[in-house]
């Protein structure tokens, strides 16, 4: 049973929609911190209806969400602030800006949140940009770069301000298997140097094998989450023959050996 310090982020009895239609009904879970937790689910389900409500994006009709402890729905500009410094953001589009070189780019938080000097915040950005193996890129501007660098780009923006809760919008769409190979390898790579926690939005299921702790499995047609755990044991043990579906439609996942998950022994046999 999880405490309070050890969740990152809670969400109890969320409901959000626009305008009249609900998209998603009643959804509570916890993330703790220190892991890698997928949002998955088909096309339209709601992953990232969800993620807006959670940054304070879209405003609930109901329920709370609590993230490093503050709310962030209704709180005034100080604890606003204050949640903003502590969460990096990078969503499915990288969102570089045009004009600006990738670590002009990357300094753009530093810029916003921070009183530091030039020469410390351009160090800062340089530092980021190496973590995610983006140095050699850095006088760049974003058009010269391939998607993945950018991708890579937008991660390093997110982690500038050394938060410690990241969240992904489906960080790999759009790139080639070996890009999206590179990213995973990433993402574990950063959560074990940085012992950041990571939510990420993901229908990638070779992605969501390799990176998750655990997965929540959002159902567009019963508008909530459906199932909660370790993707090998929803797979392997789920009650709802959808949900194992969802996870191996056509039985190459079978033997697979289980990822992140399973690095971090005390989590195994909690759902």
């Amino acid at each position: 049973m999880s405490t309070s310090a050890d969740v990152a982020v809670k969400i109890d009895g969320l409901t959000v929609g626009y305008g009249d239609e609900l998209v998603l009904q009643d959804v509570s879970l916890e993330v703790r911190h220190g892991e890698v937790f997928v949002l998955a689910g088909t096309s339209g389900s709601g992953k990232t209806t969800l993620l807006k409500a959670v940054l304070g994006l879209l405003p609930p009709l109901a329920g709370t969400v609590i993230i490093a402890g503050e709310q962030l729905a209704g709180a005034d500009a100080q604890a606003t602030r204050r949640i903003h410094e502590r969460i990096g953001v990078s969503f499915q589009e990288p969102a570089l800006l045009s004009a600006l070189t990738v670590l002009e780019n990357v300094m753009l938080p530093l810029r916003r949140y921070t009183d530091l000097p030039i020469e410390a915040k351009q160090a800062t950005g340089m530092m980021n940009l190496s973590l995610v193996d983006m140095s050699v890129a850095a006088s760049r501007l974003p058009a010269e770069i391939s998607g993945g660098m950018q991708r890579r780009a937008a991660i390093a923006r997110a982690l500038v301000l050394d938060p410690s809760i990241v969240f992904l919008d489906e960080p790999s769409t759009g790139l080639d298997p070996i890009g999206k190979a590179e990213l995973d390898d990433l993402i574990l790579r950063l959560v074990d140097s940085l012992e950041v926690t990571f939510v990420v939005i993901s229908h990638e299921l070779s992605s969501i094998y390799t990176v998750a702790d655990r997965v929540a499995l959002i159902d567009r047609d019963r508008q909530g989450i459906v199932a909660i755990g370790p993707p090998t044991d929803l797979r392997d043990r789920a009650d709802d023959p959808w949900v194992r579906r969802f996870f191996d439609p056509q039985g190459i996942y079978a033997r697979i050996t289980p990822g992140a998950g399973r690095r971090r022994a005390a989590w195994q046999d909690e759902t």
